[in-house]
């Protein structure tokens, strides 16, 4: 506030200036917030999720279990998800990243059974009310256990309501431009759960609207084999054949691609969520992250759905990255700088918003403040590193569009004990049937 500490200066938004340590700033009539004790970071930002598996976590039934398995131990309770069930399980989980220091997230909703066709607005209505900036995409499935996938009839839906529904959401709620608040994007599920027209259609209309789109990509070897089987050829192979391979498209997981065709990836100018949690708790694999760098294929973090992180703390996978890929690549390769890189700046690509995930001037005021007063930082010494190695995982001011949505580590308005009584009750309903 003196002038002997740094700052950044925020006007409509947006960040104006940054005063140099001993510097005066230039713009006057400022209302002065003393960050001296804080840690400062670029608002994080979370590129893969399923906000309703908050409603699942933990399910005996899906314990211990790989990825296809542990689908159809939950699609059956997915199935009786309901629009309140819904309204609360994004509550929860857009609560959680917001309070983990995440300013911007993404979603991938695509279980719509009968009575919830408007999951998209409820996940809209839920993201204004807490001020939390959003990418949420339109997801789907159309192949289900009669047609050789893997979900249950009562959760897909046919191709025309599908492509009609993903123009409507568009429509509506898609805003553009560095000040967007909601954005949508298209995302079918998965190879094993979408006909090839449906992937085909979809990226047509995705680039007639000019949205992004987004799918789970290389997560598992039984993904590999399906795709063998069922297309003669592996997952990136088919996703070319689709029309998928550009720019506007950024992928969840990657773990299982080869040399050759991260190669291809780059060329392309894609992206993909790494999701570090979601992976070893489902023993998909590790993605290898410096190959993909190494090959220009832009890399973000996501702690995917709740069902196998089982959280939505993005703070905390930011910690979970740096160890797993640390020990993949040993102390000269990755830092704890690469992980805080891949949650901001990394995780901007993936969501098409450069304006997003740095603290210069011209960006968004998105910031995420951590204090280092807890017994788990005690003794520290960099305060960056500390972030990471001691496991923060609780921002104490979070700031979207120089709006504080987080003050003194709770959301203004929000009754805590109140959502979670409710939304344990919603759990419980839909996990009894």
């Amino acid at each position: 506030a003196d002038g002997a500490e740094r700052g950044v200066v925020i006007q409509d938004g947006k960040i104006v200036e940054l005063v140099g340590r001993g510097r005066q700033a230039a713009t006057a009539d400022m209302t002065i917030f003393d960050a001296s004790t804080h840690v400062v970071l670029p608002g994080l930002i979370n590129t893969h999720h399923h906000f309703y598996q908050t409603l699942t976590r933990a399910v005996p039934a899906a314990l211990d279990r790989e990825l296809f398995p542990w689908l159809q131990a939950l699609y059956p309770v997915w199935a009786r998800l309901t629009p309140d069930a819904l309204s609360l399980g994004v509550t929860v989980a857009m609560s959680e990243l917001l309070l983990s220091g995440c300013t911007t997230t993404t979603d991938h909703h695509y279980v719509f059974p009968a009575g919830l066709e408007h999951a998209i607005d409820i996940e809209v209505e839920v993201a204004r009310r807490l001020g939390l900036r959003v990418l949420l995409t339109r997801g789907s499935m159309n192949l289900s256990q009669r047609d050789g996938g893997l979900p249950p009839d009562s959760v897909v839906q046919d191709e025309d309501t599908i492509l009609a529904d993903s123009e409507r959401v568009v429509a509506r709620h898609h805003q553009r431009g560095a000040d967007a608040m909601v954005q949508i994007a298209l995302a079918p599920c998965s190879p094993f759960s979408v006909t090839t027209s449906l992937m085909r259609r979809t990226a047509e209309l995705a680039g007639k609207l000019d949205v992004r789109l987004h799918t789970h990509l290389a997560e598992t070897e039984d993904e590999n084999r399906f795709c063998q089987e069922a297309y003669r050829c592996r997952p990136l192979d088919y996703l070319e054949q689709c029309g998928w391979l550009n720019s506007r498209t950024w992928l969840a997981h990657g773990i299982h691609f080869n040399p050759e065709e991260m190669v291809r990836l780059g060329k392309a100018g894609m992206t993909v969520s790494h999701c570090a949690c979601s992976n070893q708790v489902l023993a998909s694999g590790c993605c290898p992250v410096c190959e993909m760098e190494g090959a220009g294929v832009g890399i973000g973090l996501g702690v995917d759905g709740s069902a196998s992180n089982d959280e939505s703390n993005l703070m905390q996978e930011v910690r979970a990255a740096f160890l797993v890929q640390r020990a993949r690549y040993g102390v000269n390769r990755v830092s704890h700088i690469d992980a805080l890189r891949w949650a901001t700046k990394g995780s901007a690509a993936c969501v098409g918003r450069p304006e997003l995930g740095e603290i210069a001037v011209g960006k968004a005021a998105d910031l995420a403040l951590f204090k280092l007063d807890e017994l788990r930082f005690s003794g520290h010494g960099d305060p960056l590193a500390a972030l990471v190695l001691c496991g923060a995982h609780r921002a104490d001011r979070v700031m979207v569009g120089g709006r504080w949505t987080v003050i003194d580590g709770a959301i203004p308005g929000l009754d805590v004990a109140d959502l979670i009584s409710r939304h344990s009750a919603a759990a419980r309903a839909i996990q009894a049937g």
